[in-house]
């Protein structure tokens, strides 16, 4: 069973991610603040060469060693999710495992190796966290719900990101950034957050997660509301009941995102 295979797979692979996080880590730079330790490469690798022998026929996608960009059938894989959170000991990061095909998720993994949290799901089976079926939170109205973001290292789209976090935080309870959007997808999953939306994702970073929201009763699309699928970069993930809310908060930044990037450039970069 794919789902018994894999799930052997991703947590022998977490032990050798627990085995990186208590030592001194060798870390270099994909851009000037995205960085890349051993661990995301050596887990990477092993979990890439395992699958390879238990599926050949079957492509491959990682982030740090690439492979197809869409095909029938691949693995999508982030093999350390939240590594900035990881090089600095922040206990918050997971690997992140999807089967897709035709550009659509049926079977996720997000794990979490220090708390020995396995969530899954498959698609029209449920969403599940260590075997024990999991749901969206029953929040009503965003002022009483908890959201969570994140920002890209990308200079160009920071602008953007802060735009929509300064729109929603005055309506909701408040607002995390951890550091790692396949966790933040799975905590809305089983209610931890509400929400959650970003910019600028790749899929490795959402495949698996956004199956597991939708397996657990929510709603993800991108931000202008259309179905989401983990090629598509900008995404909203909620519980589906302040879906609506959000998206209308979202609406309203962009509308006034001209004025937000003019005051941005001139605070950060002293110009127009």
């Amino acid at each position: 069973m794919l789902l018994d295979k894999l799930k052997e797979v991703v947590i022998e692979a977490g032990k050798i991610l627990c085995m990186f996080y208590k030592k001194r880590l060798k870390v270099s730079y994909k851009g000037p603040r995205d960085l890349v330790t051993e661990a995301d490469v050596t887990v990477e690798n092993f979990i890439k060469d395992r699958l390879f022998q238990l599926y050949p026929d079957i492509e491959f996608l990682g982030e740090e060693t690439g492979g197809v960009k869409k095909t029938e059938r691949c693995f999508i894989l982030d093999p350390l999710d939240g590594t900035t959170n990881f090089a600095h000991h922040f206990p918050f990061f997971c690997i992140s495992l999807a089967y897709v095909e035709d550009s659509e998720t049926v079977l996720g993994i997000v794990y979490d190796p220090l708390r020995k949290e396995f969530f899954h799901a498959q698609k029209d089976k449920g969403a599940f966290l260590n075997d024990k079926k999991i749901s969206v939170s029953n929040t009503t109205e965003l002022k009483r719900g908890l959201v969570a973001t994140g920002f890209p290292y990308a200079d160009n789209t920071v602008s953007k990101s802060l735009s929509y976090f300064n729109q929603i935080l005055p309506f909701c309870q408040g607002i995390r950034r951890a550091g790692a959007a396949a966790m933040d997808l799975v905590y809305t999953a089983c209610g931890r957050f509400d929400g959650f939306f970003e910019l600028n994702l790749k899929p490795w970073d959402v495949a698996a997660g956004i199956l597991i929201v939708r397996e657990a009763g929510g709603t993800v699309t991108d931000l202008n509301g259309n179905n989401s699928t983990p090629f598509d970069g900008n995404i909203l993930a909620t519980n589906g009941l302040i879906h609506y809310e959000m998206l209308k908060l979202v609406e309203m930044a962009d509308k006034n995102f001209s004025d937000f990037d003019m005051f941005y450039r001139r605070a950060v970069f002293g110009k127009d």
